[in-house]
């Protein structure tokens, strides 16, 4: 079983009929996801390949049964579609775009959690959400992703998100859903969320989580790990040879003193009972290991 999204979920991309939109909006459609609408203010009743456009994403829930939302718009408007999609009644939200700043972040989890409650965000800055064989949002390759299970997949990162699909797809093992939260200072979905969600999934037998350095996600998912999932957990936290005060990749991947290390890290999910690999390959073999262990 999947983890938030299925072969159900009906889409509306917002920002569509921009380049990106409707780049990766068509792409997650031949996969096979029900994208029914697209968004763009002031270009309602046009189309994007037969895809009918709306002014709103309000227009686009009532008419074509829109119950999910893929994100694809410049960082100024962003905040904006989030919201307008969560007063919609949208129950999930994938951003994708970059360079959101802090605080708009910071006012849009506030106002989701205060707001919108039953609405769930990924991202921003991420690659969306894939449930191999059933539906893609955001900008991950099916290609890479392999239907059947057991493995459900969470990353920070997204070039490890594709190289996790990818090693496990080589060897045969197939995968739930596989989630990228997104490397910024406040995501709107954290490994706690989505631990949680693959621990309810009878389907889901064993997790790979990927972080890296900055804030205390991990920590955090390492002590939900050692109080609460039954599953196994294989864990890779990239960043180890970065230098202090110095950011990776992504907004929240800065050490700043002792806090939000690599090695923090990596003892507290040692501790909490997780397998933790030295590197994304081994990840992956440590991966096929435990899966071959339980079949």
């Amino acid at each position: 079983m999947s983890i938030f999204v299925d072969e159900s979920t009906r889409v509306v991309v917002q920002g569509l009929t921009g380049s990106q939109g409707r780049f990766h909006g068509l792409r997650n459609r031949a996969y096979g996801t029900k994208v029914v609408a697209g968004v763009t203010p002031g270009k309602g009743g046009s189309d994007v390949e037969g895809i009918p456009v709306y002014d709103s994403v309000q227009e686009a829930a009532a008419k074509e049964g829109a119950e999910a939302s893929f994100v694809a718009v410049p960082p100024k408007a962003a905040p904006d579609a989030i919201l307008q999609a969560a007063e919609a009644g949208i129950r999930l939200i994938v951003c994708i775009t970059e360079h959101i700043p802090a605080k708009d972040e910071a006012y849009l989890s506030a106002r989701l959690s205060r707001d919108f409650a039953r609405t769930r965000l990924i991202g921003p800055n991420c690659p969306g959400i894939i449930s191999p064989g059933k539906c893609n949002i955001g900008i991950t390759s099916g290609d890479i992703a392999l239907a059947g299970g057991p493995v459900g997949i969470v990353s920070r990162s997204g070039t490890l998100t594709y190289q996790a699909l990818h090693e496990l797809s080589q060897q045969g093992i197939g995968q739930t859903t596989c989630v990228g939260i997104g490397g910024d200072p406040v995501p709107g979905t954290t490994f706690l969320d989505v631990l949680q969600a693959f621990e309810a999934d009878p389907e889901t037998r064993a997790v790979m989580m990927i972080g890296e350095i900055g804030g205390d996600a991990e920590e955090r998912a390492a002590e939900f790990i050692a109080s609460s999932m039954t599953k196994p957990v294989v864990a890779y936290i990239a960043g180890v040879t970065a230098p202090e005060g110095r950011k990776m990749g992504h907004a929240g991947a800065i050490v700043s003193g002792s806090k939000g290390t690599a090695r923090g890290k990596t003892e507290a999910l040692t501790r909490a009972g997780a397998v933790v690999a030295v590197n994304p390959t081994e990840a992956g073999e440590k991966m096929v290991e435990i899966v071959r262990s339980l079949s």
